[in-house]
């Protein structure tokens, strides 16, 4: 999470969206940072409202828009589970080496969801208790573009972004059915991307 204090704007790291590339480039023009430890780099949008925009906005008597990038979700579960496949973990519990994307969705859309696909969801990340979406302005992770441009001209800074934290590539497809429960059960998710068509 970064915060911009003039320009009026908190930028909330949804995991597996390239903020780490956009931190990276945006930290020196930050006011507040949380990057380390991961579970609190990536503050949500409702932690954000509930517990530290109260300390930030009081004090200085102002708003803070928020910003967030998403990612299509098949995409991003498939983001997920090459990253968890690297071998620095493997053996672990949140490992996913030896099984396959099927299996990994369908722990993935399990309650409770076992620990190699307990990794959140998107749609929750970005929304209040009641489901609606809380963030001020979305973009997508496939057209990342825009939300630079719109950085740029919030912060008048120029920025050249490298990629980082990228997951080793491997294909992975999904069985028709699979597919079909992963956008019946997490209509949310699928909903959220839809709703930033251009």
């Amino acid at each position: 999470m970064l915060l911009f204090w003039k320009a009026k704007l908190v930028l909330l790291a949804v995991p597996k969206t390239g903020t780490t590339a956009l931190e990276e480039a945006l930290l020196p023009h930050a006011d507040a940072a949380i990057l380390n430890p991961p579970e609190k780099k990536h503050v949500t949008a409702r932690r954000w409202r509930n517990q530290l925009a109260p300390f930030f906005e009081n004090k200085g008597g102002r708003r803070l828009e928020t910003m967030a990038v998403i990612r299509e979700p098949v995409d991003w579960l498939k983001s997920w589970h090459r990253y968890r496949a690297r071998p620095e973990i493997a053996g672990s519990e949140t490992s996913t080496a030896g099984i396959g994307f099927d299996t990994f969705v369908e722990g993935w859309l399990a309650d409770p969801e076992p620990e190699f696909a307990r990794v959140g969801r998107q749609s929750r990340f970005v929304s209040d208790a009641g489901g609606k979406v809380i963030v001020d302005h979305l973009f997508r992770y496939e057209t990342l573009d825009l939300a630079i441009g719109f950085l740029e001209n919030r912060l008048g800074q120029k920025l050249e972004l490298t990629q980082r934290n990228v997951s080793p590539h491997t294909e992975v497809t999904l069985a028709p059915e699979t597919e079909k429960r992963l956008r019946h059960e997490a209509g949310a998710d699928f909903a959220l991307w839809d709703s930033l068509a251009p």
